[in-house]
């Protein structure tokens, strides 16, 4: 690699079909987690080894055949002694398959506007921050984003480089970066951050950082998902949220996924491991690590770890009302509202969003008056 230009891997996961086929015949061999394998209950803080399969990798890059798969768990289900104390779909192995298909079902039926919201007829419109640029000669995103708010925008840097301030979240971040891999539970924490759940940033924005880090990515799927999590399709319950302080201390309450992979923060006692910046400034000191800021570093002997970029209880309060919000008004991504700008006549100028006036534009180059008139 290093002949070739290429910095070494900091991924510990290795592709290959010989790999993936040891791999499956692990998971098969252990009789009990096959056949009692149940998603919900996997530890997204588990890291060596992970608590789920981690074959993902391996049907996107063609090394394990789904079918393969498939065909092997159900074998183990089906056997009389398993049958009683099996799980079921849609949590059980076959059910994580059934869910991929889902994805890949819908992006067939829709095309190319399934992994994007406009002209998009199943996803809700949410005037989310940081919109996506719109090509109008194909109706297509083209991968660039109109900066409505420099807040949002700086939040959405702080959530990509792993420096919310929240470890919880800062910690997942910089794992997907370093190894292209993080839990399905743990996918649902940043992405119900950054979107409903923190942030109000267009979740398009984080269906493209997935797609440059995950070695799994799937477009259907990853769109999919980040419909689900944003609530603009397949799931609606808006008002729950995944806490960035509760939720992982359900699942490690000694922190030790923050430990390993937020390093500066490895000798604060749990009590303050998902929330440093409560910690008196004599212990962060004794802890060798600074809660100050906005960036990572250094200062003296000791390292700096940044302050919550915000505050995750009004924060999520404000996500919450928006999206309650754009229920109300009730757009889907094929309106024609949606496509001509116009939608900013149904929301007041105070929500939260770029909705203040009352043209577009949604497509790059173009804008419309609510009334019509050039």
């Amino acid at each position: 690699m290093s002949e070739l230009g290429l910095k070494p891997a900091t991924s510990p996961h290795r592709g290959g079909e010989t790999r993936a086929l040891a791999a499956l015949d692990d998971i098969i061999a252990n009789e009990s987690y096959t056949t009692t394998f149940s998603k919900p209950s996997t530890a997204p803080t588990a890291f060596s080894p992970q608590a789920t399969t981690l074959l993902s990798p391996h049907h996107h890059f063609g090394s394990l055949s789904v079918r393969l798969f498939y065909h092997r768990v159900q074998e183990v289900i089906n056997r009389p002694a398993n049958k009683k104390r099996a799980s079921t779909i849609p949590t059980n192995l076959i059910g994580q398959l059934l869910f991929r298909d889902m994805y890949f079902g819908a992006q067939a039926a829709l095309g190319y506007s399934f992994a994007q919201t406009y002209n998009n007829s199943h996803v809700r419109f949410v005037p989310w921050h940081l919109p996506s640029k719109v090509d109008p000669s194909n109706g297509l995103i083209t991968g660039e984003h109109t900066i409505d708010s420099e807040e949002a925008e700086t939040w959405f840097q702080r959530w990509k480089s792993g420096r919310t301030g929240f470890p919880w979240i800062d910690a997942l971040m910089r794992q997907l970066r370093q190894e292209g891999w993080i839990h399905h539970l743990g996918r649902h924490a940043v992405a119900c951050f950054l979107t409903r759940g923190g942030c109000y940033i267009d979740w398009e924005r984080g269906a493209e950082v997935f797609e440059e880090w995950l070695i799994d990515h799937e477009t259907s799927c990853n769109s999919g998902n980040w419909q689900w999590l944003s609530c603009t399709a397949f799931f609606a319950q808006f008002y729950r949220c995944y806490s960035p302080i509760a939720f992982p201390k359900k699942w490690d309450d000694e922190g030790a996924f923050v430990r390993h992979f937020v390093p500066e923060l490895k000798e604060y006692s749990k009590k303050y491991i998902y929330e440093p910046w409560r910690a008196p400034i004599a212990d962060q000191k004794k802890w060798g690590c600074l809660i100050k800021g906005e960036q990572l570093g250094e200062e003296g002997n000791l390292k700096v770890y940044p302050k919550p970029m915000f505050d995750f209880n009004e924060r999520r309060g404000i996500c919450i009302e928006g999206v309650k919000n754009a229920y109300h008004v009730g757009l889907y991504g094929d309106d024609p509202r949606v496509k001509d700008g116009s939608w900013r006549k149904l929301f007041d100028d105070r929500a939260e969003g770029p909705t203040e006036g009352t043209e577009g534009p949604t497509v790059e180059g173009q804008s419309a008056t609510v009334d019509g008139d050039e």
